[in-house]
């Protein structure tokens, strides 16, 4: 963008140094029979002409003020706009006013650097309009300022002929003159010379020049001029070792000037003979370097692809420079990439982190570290590593003061960046001051960047772990290096007043307390801060960490006090979470509830409304006796010397619903019990915490699950404890019938594998599994949240089966007796287990009957 503004201000320039065509009528080409009326309407149309054309210029100059007055308005406003400079300047430009037009160009320099162009047009402005003693001085400082902003052949090539042409000691043919050129000619090819593109055009000149020289020594000083002739030779045998396009022109033009010289080399050819051996070795390599060069050359220099694209190339270009190996050619490279891209922060940060890796000379790091801020003041992390850049070059202090003040006044895109730059100016004034002898740096300048830190950024950071780490780290330093306790405290006493309800603030302040050997004043804080409420488990962290302050470091009064002052706390807190839990369980359930009766009233026909508004329990009571019923019925036809297996089709529209429902439901937590203690008998106000407590020296406890009414949401008095293996489990069931909050608790093993194998084909009836689960695992209803777990393992896991066989009489959903886990009838004779199908008695003959009445 901004090359596209410097050529069309070149085009603008270009148009205004043109002569306007001007309207006027000689007298003498008139005719002697022209009469005189004629000539004066000649006159007068031409009168019409002037006059017209001078009030357009004069509506043109109106316009071209109007503008200016916009310009000024909006750079006065907002001078970091790039384009409202370079618009000011070619309307200036446009308008010959020159003293204005360089106030401007120097009040754009001062915030941004120029483009080649723009230096090449300052100049020839200066050159143009500027006569005296004076001028060459001023015109040279403009050149040497311009060269340094980007890489430019052009602009060097401009500023050698400059100086060739002005400066009285080089037109002189003085020796001063000469040294100054070459000098010149020297650095240009330090800086432009590996150009593989334009590089060729800074060599020529060179040898021009020397070939200038050589024709103005006498013929007779055969000295000076073999002197002179090595030195042409010397920079055509440098220029043939650098892969440069055009490189085999360039040897022709080599073998023509040695021709010349008298040597018997075949002009016309690129052949090597007659050529020194070891140009033509350093010749050969710089044309494979050239050839492997040559693609990646072209791709950077395409302008029919968009500017990512090309920058990707670039990218590419370095990668394969770095690899050669040669740092040279990587940083003219670099070079190169920034002047066509010089607002791309990646580019100037991969270029820097290159030279301070590569390079690590502390003038070329500070003149490229200045150019990057320049071109990209916005990236802070620019400004981190120049700082550290200047403190690894052993820069003045002034110098990194002045660079850190300039930083503070670019604009970041996050508060960070502003926090990063503070931070490394401290670091680098506390490794100043602890490395120094003399004691010139005092530590109030540490305290006053801290200061300015916490002014400029404590409200935009609040309640931030950047500004707790700030605060913590600007506080260590009042302790260790400023010796200052009391300050040291003012800090984390602002930091509390902006950000209080942070857990870390209170904690890190009480630790530097602990840390001295401040026992009393530790106290104090935990006193201050265990009644507030922080975020997540905070309130109840501190009030932890205040027992265990007293613990370890209180007397036994002092830890009666914090208990005293804790455990009121720690219970509001409890009451506190378990309102919220009841709360969000509460919505969650009525959320649940109502998506699933959303599901079925889409997926399903319509039910009798009765159904639907009846409890789990009574649901299942009828239907036990709807069950009974319809089985009475079928015995009817049943014979009785033998079993009649009937299996159950569920239609298939009910199937399907049943499936839509289930998969609209959402998947329920497992438990597999393996080693699962079962509890009864608990108080309804238990919490986890006190079951945890209860077993902690049996340890061993992976997860609680107590059981809560679905409707009430109360406690059941039941809970669920799993145990990480069988030992611990072991021990808990020794405590079976241990007090536990004034109530004698009942403590089992759950077994949920004494619910399977019931049913045909080892898959139970919907009754036995609603049942025989509520019997194994005491008493729990399908509709607890333990239960929801349990089914979801006892079930079948590939779900329920379409066919399930009735055996055996009508008992299919008669409720069986409930007993507690660990039942038995010790009157009664162990039998064997029952097998699967024979849960009901076989009908007996009348000779078994008449047996057990003569028994009796």
């Amino acid at each position: 963008m901004r090359s596209d503004l410097h050529r069309q201000a070149s085009e603008m320039a270009e148009t205004l140094s043109s002569s306007e065509p001007q309207h006027s009528v000689d007298p003498m080409d008139v005719t002697e029979d022209q009469s005189t009326s004629e000539i004066q309407n000649l006159k007068n149309t031409t009168d019409n002409d002037t006059g017209s054309e001078s009030d357009s210029d004069s509506d043109d100059e109106a316009q071209d003020n109007l503008q200016l007055q916009t310009l000024e308005t909006e750079l006065s406003s907002n001078p970091a706009n790039y384009d409202a400079h370079v618009q000011y300047i070619r309307a200036l430009r446009k308008q010959g006013d020159i003293e204005r037009l360089r106030q401007a160009r120097e009040a754009m320099n001062e915030l941004f650097p120029l483009t080649p162009a723009m230096w090449q047009e300052w100049a020839k402005d200066e050159a143009s309009l500027t006569s005296g003693p004076d001028a060459f001085p001023t015109i040279e400082k403009l050149y040497e300022r311009g060269v340094l902003d980007y890489l430019s052949v052009p602009l060097w090539c401009d500023y050698v002929s400059f100086v060739k042409e002005h400066d009285p000691l080089v037109r002189g043919c003085s020796p001063e003159g000469t040294s100054k050129v070459r000098n010149l000619f020297e650095r240009a090819l330090t800086a432009a010379g590996l150009h593989v593109a334009e590089g060729s055009k800074t060599w020529e000149a060179y040898r021009e020049f020397e070939q200038a020289i050589l024709q103005t020594i006498d013929e007779s000083d055969i000295e000076a001029r073999e002197k002179q002739v090595q030195r042409i030779r010397n920079i055509f045998h440098r220029q043939l070792s650098v892969p440069l396009k055009d490189l085999s022109t360039t040897l022709l033009t080599y073998k023509a000037w040695e021709a010349v010289q008298g040597s018997t080399l075949d002009i016309n050819s690129s052949s090597l003979d007659g050529i020194p051996s070891h140009v033509v070795s350093s010749y050969q390599k710089a044309l494979e370097m050239l050839n492997a060069r040559a693609q990646l050359e072209e791709q950077i220099s395409r302008r029919d692809v968009s500017d990512s694209e090309r920058l990707q190339h670039f990218m590419t270009y370095l990668k394969f420079e770095q690899s050669s190996g040669d740092p040279a050619r990587v940083q003219i490279l670099y070079e190169r990439a920034v002047t066509e891209f010089p607002i791309s922060s990646d580019l100037w940060l991969d270029y820097t982190r290159y030279l301070d890796k590569t390079l690590k000379v502390a003038r070329i790091l500070k003149d490229v570290y200045y150019r990057a801020t320049r071109n990209c003041p916005w990236v802070g992390q620019l400004w981190v590593h120049y700082l550290l850049s200047l403190e690894r070059g052993h820069a003045s202090e002034e110098e990194i003061s002045a660079v850190f003040e300039r930083s503070l006044l670019c604009t970041f895109t996050s508060l960070d960046e502003y926090l990063d730059i503070f931070l490394t100016r401290v670091d680098g004034l506390r490794r100043k001051m602890a490395g120094q002898v003399d004691g010139a740096l005092d530590y109030g300048v540490i305290r006053e960047t801290f200061q300015r830190a916490s002014d400029y950024l404590s409200l935009q950071l609040k309640n931030t772990d950047s500004l707790l780490r700030m605060h913590s780290y600007w506080a260590r330093l009042e302790s260790h290096m400023g010796n200052n306790l009391v300050a040291a405290r003012g800090v984390w006493e602002s930091l509390l007043k902006i950000s209080g309800s942070m857990l870390e603030a209170w904690q890190g302040y009480i630790a530097m307390e602990i840390e001295k050997g401040h026992l009393t004043e530790a106290r104090s804080l935990y006193k201050r801060c265990y009644s507030k409420r922080f975020s997540g488990t905070g309130s109840e962290d501190i009030c932890h960490s205040w027992i265990r302050f007293e613990r370890e470091f209180g007397t036994l009064e002092d830890f009666d006090h914090a208990v005293q002052k804790v455990t009121p706390r720690l219970e509001e807190l409890q009451l506190f979470k378990l309102q919220q839990e009841t709360k969000y369980n509460s919505s969650a359930t009525d959320q649940k509830e109502i998506a699933v009766k959303k599901n079925v009233r889409e997926k399903r026909k319509p039910v009798s409304e009765i159904t639907s508004e009846q409890s789990p329990a009574k649901r299942l009571k009828d239907s036990a006796k709807n069950l009974k019923e319809v089985d009475g019925k079928h015995n009817d036809h049943v014979k009785n010397s033998g079993e009649t297996n009937i299996k159950a089709q569920p239609s298939k529209a009910e199937s399907e619903d049943d499936k839509k429902t289930k998969d609209s439901r959402p998947e329920k937590p497992q438990y597999n019990d393996q080693c699962t203690a079962f509890i009864e008998n608990l108080d309804m106000q238990q919490w986890e915490h006190d079951l945890r407590k209860f077993f902690s020296d049996v340890g061993g406890v992976t997860s609680i699950r107590i059981l809560n009414d679905k409707y009430t949401k109360k406690s059941r008095g039941l809970a669920y404890v799993d145990f990480s293996d069988d030992e611990h489990l072991a021990k808990a069931l020794a405590k079976n019938k241990q007090q536990l909050l004034g109530k004698r608790v009942s403590i089992a093993r759950s077994n949920p594998r004494q619910s399977k194998g019931k049913g045909a084909a080892g898959h139970s009836t919907p009754a036995e599994r609603g049942q025989g689960d509520e019997q194994t695992r005491g008493f729990r209803k399908p509709d607890s949240e333990g239960s929801k777990g349990a089914e979801s393992q006892t079930a079948d896991p590939k779900g329920r089966d379409d066919n399930v066989q009735l055996k055996g009489k009508n008992t299919f959903a008669v409720p069986r007796a409930v007993r507690p886990l660990g039942w038995t009838n010790k009157d009664k004779p162990k039998t064997e287990p029952v097998q699967e199908g024979e849960g009901d008695e076989k009908p007996k003959s009348n000779d078994e009957f008449r047996t057990m009445f003569l028994k009796n």
